[in-house]
């Protein structure tokens, strides 16, 4: 069961730009600049702060239990940035999206190494529907499908859909289309679909991931970061 989220808590960081939030899995200093360049201002979660400071990025704050960075690099961040949040009924992903105001979140360092921890941020990411985040890969980008958005892909591109719920929606311009479909965890899922061309996606309700190629992070960037494309609400 996925816990209520706790609406009362103050954003750490606001800004009106997109952020890109840094954790301790399986990144490169590459990977985090590609981020960068769609999101300058820079969070790190927990361990994450290794990461950024070896790629000489500038931290606006770290937010985690501190239990996966050590006491050196921890050192190097002024105190005032530091943010110690106790409790350990969440992640430190969950942590750092709590406090974060912001139209789009880029996590760095939230896939490979662990799968545990790959599949803790994918529930993240359905519990925090209301808040657009995507997340960087080796090679592909995954993020919660939002109610309605049209991608600049090319004939051949993969585009898998993973439901984490029960969802349904249309679309157009791939190859298996997903109208009348209801995708269900352990039932119907949409993986290794195929693009033949432009593709569009609605659904019906959050919970769907999508995972496409990591050289649309441009447009997939731009159609997250605009409120006017419509955002699932918070979940009570």
């Amino acid at each position: 069961m996925i816990k209520p989220i706790v609406h009362d808590i103050a954003p750490i960081v606001h800004t009106l730009h997109p952020i890109t939030l840094v954790g301790g899995g399986q990144a490169t200093p590459e990977d985090l600049h590609t981020s960068l360049n769609f999101a300058p201002l820079c969070v790190a979660a927990d361990g994450g702060a290794a990461l950024a400071l070896r790629a000489g990025v500038e931290l606006a704050a770290v937010i985690g239990d501190f239990d996966s960075i050590p006491a050196d690099i921890l050192a190097q961040v002024p105190r005032a940035r530091q943010h110690h949040i106790a409790e350990q009924d969440s992640t430190d992903f969950e942590k750092a999206l709590l406090r974060i105001d912001a139209p789009l979140i880029l996590g760095v360092g939230f896939c490979g190494a662990r799968v545990d921890h790959q599949l803790a941020a994918f529930h993240t990411l359905v519990k925090f529907a209301h808040q657009p985040c995507v997340l960087l890969a080796e090679d592909e980008l995954i993020f919660l499908a939002p109610p309605d958005m049209t991608l600049p892909s090319i004939r051949g591109d993969t585009i898998s859909l993973f439901p984490m719920a029960t969802v349904s929606g249309r679309s157009t311009g791939l190859e298996w289309p997903i109208d009348g479909l209801e995708f269900k965890p352990g039932h119907q899922s949409g993986t290794s679909n195929r693009a033949n061309g432009t593709v569009r996606i609605e659904m019906d309700g959050p919970g769907m991931l999508m995972i496409v190629p990591r050289r649309l992070i441009q447009p997939v960037v731009e159609h997250l970061s605009r409120q006017a494309h419509g955002r699932w609400p918070v979940r009570e």
